[in-house]
């Protein structure tokens, strides 16, 4: 049994704080595909499952995060399951000072982040995943080169997403900077900052930890198609 806000985090999201970008009933609701391809059910079991098949148009793929793991019906196409671990931060590090300017992200800046986000893979973005909002990178000779951002927002949370450094500039700190300004952002806006990571994705773990992030708990990642 789901007690938790953050035991079905997209859910939670999607009928709080991102209603906003939410289609669905009251059963089943998912964003728009050009936003993030996210759904959240009320009840995460089969016959739910079966619902969401029968809502989606196409042959659209779809990314669950959930504690409780479901058998996927067979009308799905398996694409990918995974474990991946859940991180909070309830007292993060301060920032540590930079040279480099961070800059709000705006939609004149989304091709930049696309090509950025297709270079270094964290996580599915779109043409209109900037709607999240709160968005912020760092620019060398006019070339976006790190970014995070925030994706669910629910009750007292809100997670921490897309973090990216392009690989000529790893080393420098940027994500960490751009992690921690993210999360003070939130922190004084009442929310506490949480993010999802691969449970094999050691470095990035290691990094969390040493911002502040504890493991909360495992989650389910499955990414399905009908």
């Amino acid at each position: 049994m789901m007690n938790h806000v953050l035991d079905n985090p997209i859910w939670n999201a999607l009928i709080s704080k991102n209603s906003n970008l939410s289609l669905g009933d009251e059963n089943i609701k998912y964003f728009p595909g050009d936003i993030a391809p996210f759904a959240g059910l009320k009840d995460v079991n089969q016959d739910y499952l079966k619902l969401l098949f029968n809502m989606l148009p196409g042959k659209r793929i779809v990314v669950l995060i959930t504690a409780v793991n479901v058998e996927i019906p067979s009308s799905w196409k398996i694409i990918n399951r995974n474990v991946i671990l859940q991180m909070v931060a309830e007292n993060p590090d301060a920032p540590n000072a930079i040279e480099e300017k961070i800059v709000p992200l705006e939609k004149e800046h989304v091709p930049q982040m696309l090509a950025l986000t297709k270079l270094a893979n964290p996580g599915p973005f779109s043409d209109r995943t900037i709607e999240f909002g709160n968005y912020s990178g760092i620019f060398k000779s006019g070339h976006l080169v790190a970014m995070a951002g925030q994706r669910f927002h629910l009750d007292r949370y809100a997670e921490i997403s897309a973090v990216c450094t392009h690989p000529d500039y790893m080393g420098n700190g940027y994500g960490s900077k751009l992690i921690l300004q993210q999360a003070q952002r939130m922190m004084q806006q009442g929310d506490i900052p949480f993010l999802h990571v691969r449970a094999n994705n050691a470095g990035a773990i290691k990094l969390y930890k040493a911002l502040g992030f504890i493991t909360r708990q495992e989650m389910n990642l499955n990414v399905i198609q009908k």
